[in-house]
């Protein structure tokens, strides 16, 4: 005679490969994902003497072909001045640094100055490289 064996199926999910797969995920975009969104690229123009830059700057940036960027987030130019003083609400105590491009049209940064100052902000400076 056969000796009866209780077979129940598991109905349970293993989660520790998934709480694996997770972690390395999470691993490997906490380490390639700062490398995978850079600032925007624009040449600064070169002066001989440079000033520090506080590391808590909200970057705004004017690229040459007049596209501006507050942080990372591309903003038209006639949206400039109310997007400046929505932020002023939120990052007052932020200076403010401005990277134009040295191709960019010397109005369309002044347009930005103009706004930041209007805006509220007090702390505004323009960003160089240092000629060696």
């Amino acid at each position: 005679m056969r000796a009866t064996r209780s077979s129940t199926l598991n109905a349970e999910i293993n989660v520790t490969p998934l709480v694996d797969v997770c972690l390395v995920l999470l691993i490997i975009f906490m380490l390639f994902l700062p490398q995978m969104v850079p600032g925007v690229k624009v040449q600064l123009p070169e002066t001989t003497k440079s000033g520090d830059i506080d590391k808590r700057v909200f970057p705004i940036t004017v690229k040459s072909d007049g596209t501006v960027y507050l942080d990372k987030l591309i903003v038209r130019q006639e949206e400039v001045p109310s997007a400046l003083r929505q932020l002023h609400a939120t990052a007052a105590s932020r200076p403010i640094a401005v990277r134009g491009d040295k191709h960019a049209m010397y109005g369309a940064i002044l347009d930005v100055l103009a706004a930041s100052r209007d805006a509220g902000w007090q702390d505004v400076a323009l960003v160089h490289v240092e000629r060696r």
